[in-house]
């Protein structure tokens, strides 16, 4: 799990970005607090062949990548 609430962008996108270079997992929860990061990390993560799914509960988004 990645918690990335309460960072600006780029820092979210670059955390998801260093966990697929390091371990290129089929699956990676993200917790973040802004729909500009849900953004960036959705099209980050088409780049590389993830589909998204998220779900927002009080101000905070959990996003879900899989393969």
């Amino acid at each position: 799990m990645i918690d990335a609430r309460g960072l600006s962008c780029p820092m979210p996108v670059l955390m998801v970005q260093r966990e697929v270079k390091k371990n290129q997992p089929k699956t990676i929860e993200v917790l973040v607090d802004n729909m500009t990061a849900v953004g960036n990390i959705t099209r980050f993560a088409a780049s590389q062949h993830y589909e998204v799914r998220y779900e927002e509960k009080a101000g905070d988004y959990r996003m879900t990548l899989w393969k």
